[in-house]
């Protein structure tokens, strides 16, 4: 199906949807914390310093069972050690706050105390990455708590977590940002460095592009030449917002030990870059001239570098969020180059005028075409999630009976997508 060219303008954001469940915050802290008479008469010093010590030998956020007994479910205490000018503290973890009510994410303070407290109750497989904001008060120079403009600046004054020592590479130029992991939650084990295992190798290059105006970088990822299985053609990945990927996250690691077990062939990796955020907004929102650069220009240029494979079939195309909309716009745009999407919180809702949802409206028109759908989501985005669901009934409607979708426990959030990521990877590419 030729998929038509949407007009620009769309909104910068899913719709504004009100959060479907109140923020499951608890109203005691699950953490044992000083009862009144540890902190009167003056014992709050030593206890709080006590308290503190210990803090930062467990580990930020403190992790305590349930209250309402159950096995699946545990109270998780986020905590902030504040000063006599600290006027509040907000903590956000990804997607578990509700914007129209950002004071349902401050903490409280326990009184006569330095001891900033808030108390979530999740299931045992959440995981998630968090940002915390401190208001420091007269001196930080913000606006009056409670004034028009005042929550906009709180969340000016993010502060990193001195209790907590597991951090993720920040989007763009944030700095690390700090993330919690429950006991069932999926864990990051296949893009931890293995010692033995054959290495690939990575470069940096610059990518002309006249179809973009401008060139872009772009990350090359070779599979082991000790890879003696390695196909006449290798499997290829095109895997979007490269720039986060590989310099920040290491992908390379994860495609070593995915090859290294067998889990997935022998394969190459083309990684480009989505430069910034105004670009990415203008470049990964179902353009045709972006998938014009990946099929004119990057596959080409890849071609000539290494011998990667033609067949559509045992090409992957992913990305998250404004990419996953772009990888899915891309394979419906160009099935005879990319035959399997791999869409991560993919933004599905992205809408042209009164259209909404542009691109699943494309594919209940068009034909079934030759392209596999591995999909999932986070079940905390609440705003993406109508969407999502939507496009997986349109897929099996429209015969796409062997699309893949699934949710996982977390948010919109790279600490989830590492680990979907891994796995859509092996269920697309295991029999490459």
């Amino acid at each position: 199906m030729p998929v038509s060219v949407p007009p620009e303008g769309a909104p910068h954001h899913p719709p504004r949807l009100a959060r479907p469940q109140a923020v499951p915050r608890l109203t005691e802290p699950g953490h044992s914390l000083p009862a009144p008479e540890d902190v009167a008469d003056g014992a709050a010093e030593g206890f709080c310093d006590e308290f503190w010590a210990d803090v930062r030998r467990r580990g930020t956020p403190l992790v305590s069972a349930d209250p309402q007994g159950r096995a699946d479910h545990l109270a998780v205490t986020f905590l902030w050690r504040g000063t006599p000018a600290t006027r509040a503290v907000m903590v956000l973890p990804n997607k578990l706050g509700d914007p129209r009510t950002p004071e349902g994410n401050l903490m409280e303070r326990l009184p006569g105390t330095d001891i900033w407290h808030w108390t979530l109750r999740l299931r045992h497989d959440w995981r998630g990455t968090y940002d915390l904001y401190v208001d420091e008060g007269a001196e930080a120079g913000g606006p009056t708590p409670g004034s028009p403009a005042y929550w906009g600046w709180l969340r000016t004054q993010r502060r990193a977590d001195p209790f907590n020592t597991r951090t993720l590479p920040g989007r763009w130029d944030a700095g690390p940002v700090p993330y919690a992991e429950l006991p069932a939650a999926p864990r990051a084990v296949d893009w931890e460095p293995r010692p033995g295992a054959a290495r690939g190798t990575v470069t940096e290059h610059e990518v002309a592009s006249g179809h973009l105006g401008a060139p872009r970088r772009v990350w090359l990822y070779e599979p082991p030449a000790a890879a003696a299985e390695a196909p006449a053609e290798l499997p290829l990945l095109v895997l979007l917002d490269g720039e986060h990927w590989q310099p920040r996250l290491g992908l390379a690691r994860l495609l070593d030990n995915l090859i290294a077990d067998g889990r997935v062939p022998p394969l190459a990796a083309v990684l480009p870059e989505s430069v910034d955020a105004s670009t990415r907004w203008t470049e990964l929102t179902c353009r045709p001239e972006y998938v014009a650069f990946l099929t004119d220009e990057l596959l080409p240029w890849a071609t000539g570098r290494l011998p990667v494979t033609a067949d559509p079939a045992r090409t992957v195309i992913a990305g998250q969020s404004l990419g996953g909309l772009t990888a899915a716009y891309a394979a419906l745009t160009a099935p005879d180059r990319f035959g399997n999407v791999l869409a991560q919180s993919g933004s599905f809702w992205w809408p042209v005028g009164p259209d909404a949802e542009w691109l699943t409206g494309r594919i209940a028109d068009g034909p079934r075409l030759p392209v596999r759908f591995w999909l999932s989501f986070g079940e905390q985005e609440w705003a993406n999630l109508p969407a999502a669901r939507r496009l997986r009934e349109t897929l099996a409607a429209a015969g796409y009976d062997d699309a893949s979708y699934r949710e996982f426990n977390g948010g919109h959030d790279y600490l989830c997508w590492r680990t979907e990521l891994a796995d859509g990877l092996v269920d697309l590419l295991s029999g490459a």
